[in-house]
């Protein structure tokens, strides 16, 4: 359903106060980055279906190349988890794609898991602290 001329009205001017902010905010959320990666692993994945499928069906028409169905088969499931694990590590909205081997983007999590065990431990001293007092 589309937006009505009000609601567009007060969208634009939310996007110009958002830039007029912190335009560099504002730019990593349009999410360029997000959308091209994503859309070229669809398209991967896509075609890698299809040639899958193309492969399948000629293993199961012609006579005597039972592998090439087999062939296709794996084809289509490597392609689906292409798809899957590419959808995964998307990057979220504000975040550029990661480029380069994936060491850098499980430095990362572990960068993240770090973080969180450190608030964690940090919550839970301060209760004991509480509890103590």
């Amino acid at each position: 359903m589309p937006l009505s001329e009000h609601e567009q009205r007060m969208l634009e001017q939310m996007e110009r106060a958002l830039y007029a902010e912190d335009p560099k905010f504002a730019t990593a959320l349009e999410g360029s980055g997000l959308r091209t990666y994503t859309r070229r692993r669809v398209y991967q994945a896509v075609a890698g279906i299809v040639v899958g499928i193309a492969l399948l069906m000629t293993g199961v028409i012609v006579p005597n190349v039972l592998w090439v169905s087999v062939v296709g088969f794996l084809v289509m499931l490597g392609c689906t988890l292409l798809a899957v694990t590419g959808w995964r590590k998307a990057p979220k909205p504000g975040e550029q794609p990661v480029s380069g081997s994936a060491g850098g983007s499980a430095h990362g999590r572990n960068r993240q898991r770090r973080s969180m065990m450190n608030r964690i431990e940090e919550r839970w001293q301060r209760r004991r602290d509480e509890q103590g007092h």
